[in-house]
């Protein structure tokens, strides 16, 4: 509320269009009343309001609240504006840095929240320097009237244990606290820049498409290979893994030997390694079998396959008509016969021929007629299924999902 109104009175001093965002997970009981409470402040102040509800189902290992916070920065950074402003305060900053430190974190993780990110829309914290005393003098001045949250009250969880029971001890034994507290994690947020700087210096030509060079992280000091490693899963959008997760990844990416198979799981997707490159990709789907009746693209579990056509090239238009025409993942043992001059080949070795690793391999669809192998998206059409010169036929476009760690 002290957010809103300050911004209410810039804008009214600025060329600033303002408008606030309500994101009502449908977990407390009155969470209805807050959004009405919303609405009706806003509308005292000539604001326009958009309410988002969101659903918030319940996952192993992950606690309601930390769910809760992603549903609502997922809605508020699918806002077409250009900066979303936050309420974080002082206090809340030593909070996370605080709770940082007890879980084992890095300078990444103590440096908290930053003032500002850039990106679209660009996230701003404003109060970040005002400890919570400014913030009430100020709602206790402007008369501003707002709702606790019942659940800050609940010491169950870390967060309110540490604000209710913790920081006003802090705050009577450290004169400067929480102030000190968040300029401590001005200097990590700092030091873990520079950090990303030297993982993006020794990323160098060490990075492409199909991921990081192993051999780069066998090269560098223990410290420094560790530095990089958590660079390349932050830049794909990965939490940073554990001490102990990291060991271990380290272990296997570098130390194991060459014809290793190589899966780590970390979040929903796993970390593999083939021919010297380490790559992020999905965890490989379950068998499947799909029937095709002619559609341009099929949604399968590993990615998407196209159907383009063709004239001359591709599979035979008119075999397909006459036949059923399945889609399967492999299932080991398949065998093909590509060209009159080349004898029936194991798809397993061809597929190793094309250095598809390993994973890419599991999700990879072969197209069926009846109980024959037909084609292999990227590999070829088998001999009997060829489409001639001038006749209609169809070509195949595979598309992995994006997180598909494709390797050649």
């Amino acid at each position: 509320m002290v957010l809103l109104d300050a911004m209410a009175r810039v804008s009214e001093r600025n060329a600033i269009t303002l408008s606030a965002v309500h994101v009502d997970h449908g977990i407390s009981r009155h969470a209805g009343s807050w959004a009405e409470f919303c609405a009706a402040q806003c509308a005292q102040r000539g604001l326009p309001l958009t309410l988002h509800r969101v659903k918030v189902t319940r996952e192993r290992g992950r606690s309601l609240e930390a769910l809760a916070r992603s549903a609502r920065y997922e809605r508020l950074l699918a806002e077409d504006v250009d900066v979303v402003a936050l309420a974080h305060h002082a206090d809340d900053q030593a909070e996370t840095v605080l709770l940082q430190l007890l879980r084992g974190a890095g300078p990444q993780g103590a440096g908290a929240m930053p003032a500002y990110r850039a990106g679209r829309p660009a996230l701003l914290r404003p109060l970040l320097d005002l400890p919570r005393a400014t913030i009430a003098a100020y709602a206790k001045e402007r008369k501003l009237a707002w709702i606790e949250d019942e659940s800050n009250a609940d010491r169950a969880h870390a967060r309110n244990a540490l604000r209710h029971e913790i920081a006003p001890l802090l705050a009577v034994r450290f004169a400067g606290y929480p102030l000190t507290v968040a300029r401590a994690a001005r200097h990590q947020a700092e030091a873990a820049q520079l950090l990303d700087d030297l993982g993006e210096i020794d990323a160098a030509g060490a990075t492409d498409a199909t991921g990081l060079d192993s051999a780069r992280l066998a090269a560098l000091p223990p410290a420094r290979a560790r530095n990089l490693l958590r660079w390349f899963l932050r830049a794909q959008g990965l939490r940073p893994p554990s001490e102990a997760q990291l060991a271990d990844m380290m272990r296997q990416l570098v130390d194991a030997a060459a014809d290793a198979r190589t899966r780590i799981r970390l979040d929903d997707v796993e970390i593999g390694r083939y021919r010297g490159r380490v790559a992020v990709h999905a965890r490989p789907s379950e068998r499947f079998e799909h029937p095709w009746h002619g559609e341009g693209e099929v949604e399968l579990p590993g990615g998407v396959l196209a159907f383009r056509p063709a004239l001359g090239e591709g599979l035979a238009g008119a075999k397909l008509q006459q036949r059923r025409v399945t889609l399967r993942s492999r299932v080991g043992g398949e065998r093909i016969r590509l060209a009159v001059n080349r004898p029936t080949r194991a798809v397993k070795q061809l597929l190793q021929e094309a250095r598809l690793a390993p994973w890419l391999r599991q999700s990879l669809p072969l197209v069926w007629c009846d109980d024959e192998l037909a084609a292999i998206p990227g590999v070829g059409v088998a001999l009997d299924f060829q489409a001639a010169a001038g006749e209609p036929g169809w070509t195949l476009d595979w598309r992995p999902d994006r997180r598909s760690g494709q390797a050649s």
